[in-house]
């Protein structure tokens, strides 16, 4: 069951009560290049990504925010530290919010400024805690980035805001320990009602840190805990977002694409299924339609997998069954397996009008 929490609106994308569990990215070029950094948004749009954020460094980033966001088709989110002319600039640049930790502004008229050009644009703050660069007095009372140390730190930037009288928050407790970050959000989900962004921080690799990201943020979206989601990938950042919808897909929280099936293959398997498999989940991977596609390759669990799927093959002796919606449509050589897998699956997504 999902965890009651406020509902903020980021731009055109609602998040937290009842609306479903947004994917967010964030880009990986130097937002100073409006023409390499708006390409990159296109293609993170393209393959699912509802949100995007842009590291705001300097007043040339800030400027270029402008055309960058005038040119994306989702809402942008402007990544500010230390200085809050930079966050004033994003919004008037036209940003449909900010992560901003209050705490770290400075002084607190700073922060008046800032939440007050909030307001008047109806733009909302991420307070965004990170293990790795908690303040100075919670790793001397705690003595290292513990889950307590973080949520304690969240609460601080969260009192600056309210004593502002400003609630449209978002909050993230991001660590890249596994445990730690759950361990921090399970308490914060106790204590306040903002909907929260999750995500295991420097996860690592797109290999190993796609394992620890489906461990982390299964275990909080399977509590119900989560609003928006963020995996964050050493590599493309289209990889993040490819991840984050196979993890959604995998609790039945959002459906998007295809829900690709296959076996591990063993001794009876007489057929490549392994290649074939890897070709047919690169060729439909972006496919926008939810189609469930079975690659089998023996009789002993493949017929039933392969007809209780939209589509399947079962692989036999050097060729294989394909199935369409239970029923078996043809036998086709091994060599044209994955062709006709992959074209029947293009029929039936526009016969869905996708």
């Amino acid at each position: 069951m999902r965890r009651s929490t406020r509902k903020i609106q980021v731009g055109t994308v609602a998040v937290g009560g009842d609306a479903p569990v947004s994917v967010q990215s964030m880009c990986s070029t130097d937002t100073r290049d409006v023409m390499a950094t708006s390409a990159q948004i296109e293609d993170l749009a393209s393959a699912g990504c509802e949100i995007v954020r842009c590291a705001v460094p300097d007043e040339a980033a800030a400027t270029a925010l402008a055309a960058i966001c005038e040119q994306s088709r989702i809402p942008m989110i402007a990544d500010i530290h230390f200085d809050y002319r930079l966050a004033l600039m994003s919004l008037e640049a036209g940003v449909d919010g900010l992560r901003l930790n209050p705490g770290n502004i400075g002084e607190r008229w700073k922060i008046e400024e800032v939440v007050k050009a909030c307001a008047e644009r109806s733009v909302p703050i991420r307070i965004g805690v990170n293990s790795g660069s908690l303040e100075k007095e919670l790793l001397e009372k705690y003595g290292h980035p513990t889950a307590e140390a973080m949520v304690e730190s969240a609460l601080g930037h969260i009192r600056i805001l309210e004593e502002l009288n400003y609630r449209e928050i978002k909050v993230s407790l991001k660590s890249s320990d596994v445990r730690r970050t759950v361990a921090a959000y399970r308490l914060l989900a106790e204590q306040v009602d903002y909907p929260l962004h999750i995500g295991v921080t420097e996860a690592g690799t797109t290999w190993s840190g796609t394992i620890k990201s489906a461990v982390g943020l299964g275990a909080l979206l399977y509590d119900g805990i989560g609003d928006t989601l963020r995996v964050s990938l050493t590599g493309d950042p289209i990889e993040e977002v490819r991840v984050g919808w196979e993890i959604l897909k995998s609790l039945e929280l959002r459906e998007r694409g295809p829900v690709f099936i296959s076996c591990p293959t063993c001794g009876r398997c007489q057929i490549d299924l392994i290649e074939i498999a890897e070709e047919v989940e690169q060729r439909l991977h972006d496919l926008p339609c939810r189609i469930s596609i079975a690659v089998m390759g023996c009789v002993v669990n493949g017929p039933g997998e392969a007809r209780d799927a939209d589509l399947g093959i079962a692989g036999g002796k050097g060729q294989g069954l394909l199935f369409r919606k239970g029923e078996v449509v043809r036998k086709v050589p091994q060599d044209e397996l994955a062709d006709a897998l992959v074209e029947e699956a293009l029929r039936l997504a526009e016969e869905q009008g996708s």
